[in-house]
């Protein structure tokens, strides 16, 4: 064997094993990333394609030129792949997404600038000591720091880690089950949480405290105005899938959903009255140990775009001047609509408690929120109070 030949079997026998090492590195970081879908696949393929490179120029009798300009033309068009992937995740990302939230720092209660909202005097109700733990969905946050900050003692309550805090309906219910909060504030649970509270030998008692509509919003430049009940029922069957079809432009409509167990996807369930829901957009999320899990994307504010929420948060988000909300059944939602019951999505959210509850201010605290200054709570913080001003 001559020299020659023995430098290449000696430099094929260092790169390729180092090809293979770089190219499984590479995978695991991107995958760690949540690169799965595009990195992931190509930099196997980059490594494969380089390994194969090396093949054609130590072993064949290719000419080294014609080599070279194959391994070129091979990463020409890798460059092209991730320009054209870059470029399309760019575009999704410009739409905004809508994630039906707000700081929810800015309504806690007790500090010096809290957007909570405030009577005009001191309550006429106190609660000195051991106020009832309360949780709730994020929707009802500000309402529920505006009640704390009228008749709890004054201190410090976080809003992730306290006797006033809100981990949204989902694990509010979960919380209120297992004991760990008194009261939650909330829409009405879903048959899953219903069931729960069930297996552990709990009965849920609901008292409503305000109104609010259950909203559905479009991107503003959408030509569509209002939706009715049945449209939106064939909308989430699926048996309605362009815009076209409802008023609207010759576009496939994108219904987005809410995660499961979450106070709209509850009330979009009811309002479907037990027809099958189509499977929502999904999205990749990078999960531990490199892998990815799919979950019910966020909405983003495409021109097909159709998604929902409830009145307040929508408002929040109509502040921007990027989605517009629709009326059903030709009524529009606002605080008179929802008053006079003519907005068919208008419902109540509740007080939830435990039948069993053994805290000794539960009872006397949710007869205050359904006093007048709790209601007059409910309408200043934006909801729609049970009864009317006086």
């Amino acid at each position: 064997m001559n020299t020659n030949r023995m430098l290449k079997i000696g430099l094929a026998a260092l790169l390729i094993p180092g090809t293979v090492l770089a190219g499984l590195v590479g995978m695991i970081l991107s995958s760690l990333n949540g690169g799965d879908r595009f990195y992931t696949p190509l930099v196997a393929a980059g490594a494969i394609a380089l390994i194969v490179f090396l093949i054609l120029l130590l072993f064949t009798p290719i000419r080294p030129q014609r080599t070279w300009i194959a391994f070129g033309l091979t990463v020409a068009l890798f460059g092209t792949a991730i320009g054209i992937y870059e470029a399309n995740r760019a575009y999704h990302n410009s739409f905004a997404r809508v994630d039906q939230g707000v700081d929810l720092y800015a309504y806690q209660p007790f500090t010096a600038d809290s957007k909570a909202a405030r009577l005009d005097g001191p309550a006429s109700y106190r609660i000195e000591s051991n106020p009832p733990r309360i949780d709730g969905a994020t929707a009802l946050y500000p309402l529920m720091a505006a009640f704390a900050q009228a008749v709890y003692p004054e201190q410090e309550y976080d809003v992730y880690g306290s006797a006033v805090q809100s981990s949204n309906t989902v694990y509010a219910y979960a919380s209120l089950i297992k004991g760990e909060a008194d009261i939650v504030f909330a829409a009405h649970p879903s048959e899953e949480q219903l069931k729960m509270a069930r297996e552990a030998g709990k009965e849920l008692k609901l008292t409503p405290i305000g109104r609010e509509a259950f909203v559905f919003f479009v991107q503003a430049d959408n030509p569509v105005q209002g939706l009715s009940l049945q449209d939106i029922r064939d909308i989430y069957s699926g048996r309605v899938t362009n815009w076209w079809e409802v008023g609207g432009k010759d576009s496939h409509i994108r219904a987005f959903q809410r995660p499961e167990g979450s106070g709209s996807q509850t009330a979009l369930q009811r309002l479907m009255q037990g027809e099958t829901l189509m499977k929502p957009p999904q999205e990749d999320v990078a999960a531990g140990m490199g892998g990815i899990i799919e979950q019910t994307a966020d909405y983003r504010n495409y021109p097909n775009a159709l998604g929902y929420s409830f009145l307040y948060f929508a408002t929040e988000m109509v502040g921007n001047g990027e989605i517009r909300l629709l009326s059903i059944d030709g009524v529009m939602p606002n605080r008179d609509t929802i008053a006079s019951g003519e907005y068919p999505l208008a419902s109540e959210f509740y007080a939830v408690t435990t039948t069993d509850t053994e805290h000794p201010q539960v009872a006397s605290f949710i007869d205050w929120i359904l006093s007048d200054e709790g209601q007059q709570l409910v309408e200043r913080t934006g909801y729609t109070r049970l009864n009317k001003s006086e």
